[in-house]
Formats: structure tokens, C-alpha cells, sequence
């Protein structure tokens, strides 16, 4: 591939091998053999602050920004209507919405079930940033994507909440748990009963994240050389990221909120690291070293159900501690027989993906 060739003319290897390292991590983070004996890094953050757990999710949305980008864009330009790609993204936002509540619904109980999640926010995050890209200009996407970000700090800084009042940030007198909890009541996240970490109003700058990768899939679509929109990129991710940081000096980063300062600094990580896969695997073309993040990230979504549903089925058969205290706890530290169990479980994740990839399976949505 030459320099000058645009990217939407055949599949970004780079992406499809930082959606694979993102889900392998996230199998990582998710599945420790004992969660409280994980190391620190391998944990998400309490509250304010972060880690390189908390990076998981907002890369699957910016990603998910990228994609919109290359794939809707690529289709517009080939005279698809808007319409029919509409229709197409509510259809897949449905079933992305649907496979969302599965991964909840055990056990059964639909006076509890869980109506927000990972795959859920995904969902709402997808269809409402396809349907900004596609109904809107480069100027009304960066409109909406300001506004969420300014609309959702104004909310949790001046909105007073009930017996708290206005500006509180810490767990319990936010607005976005007080909304949460009257809005969705006995449906939140059951590990915190009253609010929801993928919880209503922090959808608003999620939305934002993926928006944020809409921009960077203006970047690559670019027709410029290479080396240009990689560089445009590196030092978009850099501005971002030192945006973010002088934003938490008002608005803490973090994750459980979704601040607009978490949404800022972890989008612009996100522009630094693809812009770096980018060019070692397209320009410098090291695919062979990527190779098995790039099986992973062809079948995400397979990759991602597997992980929750196995690791439940473990659970509930008390597999998962049998494993961890036959095999692992007696042979290892506490924090490295977590470790071990987590990445022979990536190990899985993995062997199913190739199992998927040469048989020429792809599960897309």
C-alpha cells in the first residue's frame, strides 16, 4: 500500500488488532482468579483517578466511533441512502442491546434484570453517534460532541441533588446516582443496588467518546499521506489527553461517572495508540506481530459473550474456585496465582477465536 491510498479502500488491520488487544485485556481484568488478590494496575480504580482497567471500555467505544466513520463513510460514498444505513444501525444497536441483557439475566428474575450494562451503552452509544455522522456535517458532529461533553458537566456541578445539593461528586450525592436510582430503581447494577456504572446520565458523554472516534475516523479517511494523518492524530491524542488533565483540576477523572474529563483524556489515549498501531502495522508492516490480536478483534463480540457467559458457567458450577485453589493458590503468590488464572483464560478466549478464524466464522452484528 502506498502512502496515498485512503484506508476505507480495504480493511485497517491496525484497528482490528487494537480492538483485539482491548478485549484481551478487558478478558484479563474481568476474570482474575481472585479478584481482591489482583494487582493494583489489574483493578479498576475506587473512584476518582485511573488505571489501565478503566482504559477498556472507552477504547471499545472510540473504536466503535472509528468504525462508524470508515464503514458508514465508505458505504454513503458508494451511494447507499442515509435511510438504509439508519435502519441498519437501529437493527444492530437492537441485537447489540439484546445480547447486553443476556449477559444479565442470570439468574432470572425480570423484577431485577439489569436494563443497562456493557453491551447495552455500546448499543445506545453506536446507534446515536451513526445517526450524528449520518445526518449531520464534521461541524454539527463537533457541535454535538462539545455540547454533550459541557451539557453533562453543568448537570453534575450546578443540578442540586435532593439532601445533597448542588456540585457533589463523591458516590452517594451525585445527580447521575440520583437519577439512577429513581429512574431505575431495582434494575441497577446488582453490585451496587442503587446506581448503575453504565448508568443513565453518564450515557451523554459516552456518547461523546464515541463521537471522539467518528473525529479520528475523519483523520484516517483523510486523503493525505500516511505520515501526515498519523501525525495529526499523535498530536490530537496528546492535546486531548493534556485537555483531560487540566479538566480534572475542576471535573476528577473517572470512570464510574464517565466525566467529561475521563471522556477527553482516554479518547485522546486512544488517538496516541492507533495512531502508533497504524503506523507499525499498516506503514511499517509488522502484521505477523499483531496476528493474534487481530484473530481476536475480527470476532470481538464472540470473544466478549464467551468470556462473560463460560466465566458465569464456572461460577456457578464453583469450577472457577476449584481451579484457582487446587492448581494455582498452593504454587503462587496470591496476586500472580490471580494473574495465571486470568491469562490462561485469555488463553481460552483465544483458542475459540482461532478456532472461529479458520474456520472462517465471523460473527458481526
Amino acid at each position: 500500500m502506498t502512502q496515498t491510498e485512503a484506508f476505507p479502500h480495504k480493511r485497517l488491520v491496525s484497528l482490528d488488532a487494537f480492538r483485539g488487544a482491548t478485549i484481551a485485556l478487558m478478558v484479563l481484568v474481568n476474570t482474575p482468579g481472585k479478584g481482591s488478590a489482583s494487582y493494583a494496575p489489574l483493578k479498576h480504580s475506587a473512584w476518582n483517578g485511573w488505571t489501565i482497567t478503566d482504559v477498556v471500555f472507552p477504547s471499545f467505544l472510540w473504536i466503535v466511533g472509528v468504525a462508524i466513520t470508515l464503514s458508514l463513510g465508505s458505504r454513503l460514498a458508494a451511494g447507499v441512502p442515509k435511510a438504509t444505513l439508519l435502519l441498519q444501525a437501529a437493527r444492530r444497536a437492537l441485537i447489540l442491546y439484546i445480547l447486553g441483557l443476556i449477559v444479565y439475566a442470570w439468574p432470572l428474575d425480570l423484577g431485577t434484570q439489569r436494563l443497562l450494562g456493557v453491551l447495552q451503552r455500546i448499543a445506545i452509544c453506536y446507534l446515536i453517534a451513526a445517526a450524528i455522522y449520518l445526518c449531520g456535517s464534521l461541524r454539527t458532529q463537533l457541535i454535538w460532541l462539545i455540547g454533550l461533553l459541557t451539557a453533562y458537566w453543568l448537570l453534575m456541578t450546578l443540578v442540586p441533588v435532593p439532601g445533597f445539593g448542588p456540585g457533589r461528586l463523591d458516590v452517594e450525592g451525585n445527580l447521575a446516582h440520583y437519577i439512577d436510582r429513581i429512574v431505575l430503581g431495582a434494575h441497577n447494577y446488582h453490585s451496587t443496588k442503587t446506581w448503575d456504572p453504565e448508568g443513565l446520565m453518564s450515557t451523554l458523554p459516552a456518547i461523546a467518546t464515541a463521537l471522539l472516534g467518528v473525529m479520528a475516523g475523519h483523520l484516517i479517511r483523510a486523503q493525505r499521506q500516511l505520515t501526515e494523518r498519523v501525525t495529526w492524530m499523535f498530536f490530537t491524542g496528546n492535546a486531548l489527553i493534556a485537555l483531560g488533565m487540566i479538566c480534572n483540576m475542576w471535573l476528577p477523572i473517572n470512570k464510574k461517572l464517565w466525566t467529561s474529563s475521563f471522556s477527553l483524556f482516554m479518547g485522546g489515549l486512544d488517538f496516541v495508540i492507533l495512531a502508533m498501531f497504524i503506523w507499525l502495522v499498516d506503514h511499517l508492516g509488522y502484521q505477523r506481530y499483531v496476528r493474534p490480536a487481530v484473530i481476536m478483534g475480527m470476532n470481538s463480540i464472540a470473544v466478549y459473550m464467551a468470556s462473560e457467559l463460560f466465566d458465569e458457567v464456572l461460577d456457578e458450577t464453583g469450577a472457577h474456585k476449584a481451579i484457582y485453589n487446587s492448581l494455582l493458590a498452593p504454587n503462587f503468590s496470591p496476586a500472580n496465582a490471580s494473574l495465571a488464572y486470568a491469562v490462561a483464560y485469555v488463553l481460552l478466549m483465544y483458542a475459540i477465536a482461532y478456532f472461529l478464524y479458520r474456520r472462517k466464522w465471523f460473527w458481526r452484528v
